[in-house]
């Protein structure tokens, strides 16, 4: 018997980004600042984590390079970002967040309204069950999974088959 599709985990992960990220765009609205498109806020999130090449962005994205690159030209027209010719190779460009105040600006106040998301998903759903969702999250899964000819694990939601 296989799984329902709405069974799988990764609807619910994906559902999460789609609500951090909307309540993240509410709230920065709501200070002032101009709507972002998802691509653009999660293309700032790649670069708070640390990732510098628009071609790594665009891989972690799943999406063209030229798309990525069009997003980062538009938010360096913003003042958000900046772009440098990676002195490693010379024909890459690495994307860094702009020095100046607009772009502290408001990542500050993107700062401020995680903390304030995250505080009420924790007292939505409770502080113990928030910290242990936040742990699985944190936790090491290893490389992702590739096929193999072992059999499938059995389902976590239908107990294994009995003989006799």
């Amino acid at each position: 018997m296989s799984a329902d599709d709405s069974d799988f985990i990764w609807k619910d992960l994906l559902a999460a980004v789609y609500w951090f990220d909307e309540s993240l765009q509410l709230y920065l609205k709501s200070a002032g600042w101009p709507q972002m498109s998802r691509t653009k806020s999660l293309i700032m999130l790649n670069i708070s984590e640390g990732w510098e090449r628009s071609n790594q962005i665009a891989e972690n994205l799943g999406l063209t390079r030229q798309a990525v690159h069009l997003a980062i030209k538009e938010l360096q027209a913003e003042g958000l970002v900046s772009i440098e010719v990676d002195p490693q190779d010379r024909r890459a460009k690495r994307v860094f967040f702009a020095a100046g105040d607009q772009s502290e600006q408001m990542r500050k106040e993107a700062r401020q309204a995680l903390m304030q998301i995250e505080a009420h998903l924790a007292a939505t759903v409770g502080a113990d069950e928030f910290a242990t969702f936040r742990n699985v999250l944190r936790r090491d899964w290893g490389e992702p999974l590739r096929p193999s000819a072992q059999p499938p694990a059995p389902s976590l939601t239908q107990p294994p088959t009995q003989n006799g």
